[in-house]
């Protein structure tokens, strides 16, 4: 069989939302609904050439288990086209795309959507075990007797719902809990953090004024309204680092030194991206914008090392490739929190860490900060769970063009200590 190669033709997103705002209306599939059409427009691409559609998302709705197939019919694809849905926390959409890159790289697909969603103001809210029982018995209730007979034992507590909560499941710890914990262990400073969260947010801002960030968006028509929402609306920037500064502790209240400042906050949006096989792009008369040459996915310790992806990743994929840091033009990283950021920055640039966790002889690299998140990153743009993979992927290509480079590397962190990163090369015909 022989293998294809996979391009990048374009990239579309929904404008990234504060949870609780514009989009509280709306289901998690209409979302993906909104950033497939906006794909399909910005490409005029024929919906009946698209060989599948895989989304990556973290709050599962029952009602739209397989959102990628809710999200592609509601966009107007066919029928016929297959669609699913993969899950690995914040690092689904580059779970998608890994997933759809491997059906053309095979040759069992030529055209493919991938991405993700997630919509944390649609939270399903559960009861506690115990009413999840009694209402599960009580579907087998038939007559009046039955229903009285169920209802006295109802107790008032049994209506208390069960408070989501963004927690590692093994160790039921929050994530800014290992957050703090991580960046203590790594040295990274409150003031580092802040100043960190203050760039990304101006960073983000000068992308969205010279209209870098407006090219990668759709505008959403949310209910009831219908008001056009075409910006993210966690972008601030007037940030200044003395108001930043000034914030107390978010998670460890007496020691930590991470803040809502400097820690990316509950969003919700959606992004997809349009790959196909270089061949099938030129027969259809697209300039690709990037091939994908490689990545990785990497696991860790739960307890120590939850939010060093980025670290493991990137270390395989240079070593993989015979790459440094010098070697490429453009890198995009996953914002988590600003303390997630600085400690994999320390570990790429530790001897010590690289020996003793990587088993090379020298430190993975200096990450060149001016090549580092240009336009802002999910400390400042939002980051919903499923979505932000497809985010970096896009941006980062674009950057490439806008900047003139060759190769770019993305990566992210992910809950239950996963690590992804890609190296994609700018498309050169």
């Amino acid at each position: 069989m022989q293998t294809q190669k996979v391009v990048l033709v374009e990239g579309c997103r929904t404008p990234f939302l504060k949870s609780g705002g514009a989009y509280m209306d709306l289901m998690s599939y209409e979302l993906g609904k909104y950033a497939i059409q906006g794909l399909l427009r910005k490409t005029d691409l024929d919906p009946d050439v698209v060989d599948g559609v895989v989304m990556g998302t973290v709050i599962s709705n029952l009602k739209t288990s397989n959102v990628a197939r809710e999200a592609a019919l509601s966009a107007g694809l066919k029928q016929t086209t297959p669609c699913h849905t993969v899950t690995q926390a914040c690092i689904s959409a580059n779970r998608a795309i890994a997933t759809a890159f491997y059906q053309i790289h095979a040759g069992h697909a030529d055209v493919m959507i991938a991405g993700g969603v997630d919509n944390t103001s649609a939270t399903p809210i559960t009861y506690k075990k115990e009413m999840q029982q009694k209402l599960f018995k009580a579907q087998k209730l038939k007559s009046t007797g039955d229903f009285i007979k169920f209802a006295t034992t109802l107790r008032p507590g049994d209506f208390a719902p069960e408070r989501p909560k963004v927690a590692e499941y093994m160790t039921n710890r929050v994530m800014g809990e290992d957050c703090d914990i991580m960046a203590a262990t790594y040295g990274v400073e409150r003031a580092e953090q802040d100043e960190y969260a203050v760039r990304s947010h101006h960073l983000a801002a000068k992308a969205w004024e010279t209209g870098l960030l407006e090219k990668e968006v759709c505008t959403v028509e949310a209910p009831p309204n219908f008001k056009p929402v075409s910006m993210d609306d966690g972008v601030r920037g007037d940030s200044k680092l003395e108001k930043v500064a000034s914030l107390k502790p978010a998670f460890d209240r007496k020691f930590g030194t991470l803040t809502a400042a400097n820690s990316s906050f509950l969003s919700d949006g959606a992004a997809a991206v349009l790959l196909m096989s270089e061949s099938k792009a030129l027969e259809l008369g697209y300039k690709p914008k990037a091939e994908i040459l490689d990545f990785v996915f990497t696991g860790q310790d739960l307890d120590t090392e939850l939010l060093l992806g980025p670290a493991y990743a990137v270390a395989k994929l240079f070593k993989r490739n015979a790459l440094s840091f010098d070697d490429v033009d453009v890198i995009e990283f996953h914002e988590a929190f600003a303390g997630q950021i600085l400690a994999n920055l320390k570990c790429l640039a530790s001897d010590e860490f690289a020996q003793e966790k990587l088993g090379q002889d020298k430190a993975v690299g200096e990450v060149p900060m001016e090549k580092f998140n240009l336009w802002g990153g999910s400390l400042s743009i939002g980051h919903p769970f499923g979505a932000t993979g497809a985010r970096l992927l896009n941006t980062a290509a674009n950057r490439l063009i806008h900047e003139d480079g060759d190769l770019g590397v993305l990566a992210a962190c992910a809950a239950g200590a996963h690590g992804h990163a890609m190296l994609i090369k700018k498309y050169q015909a």
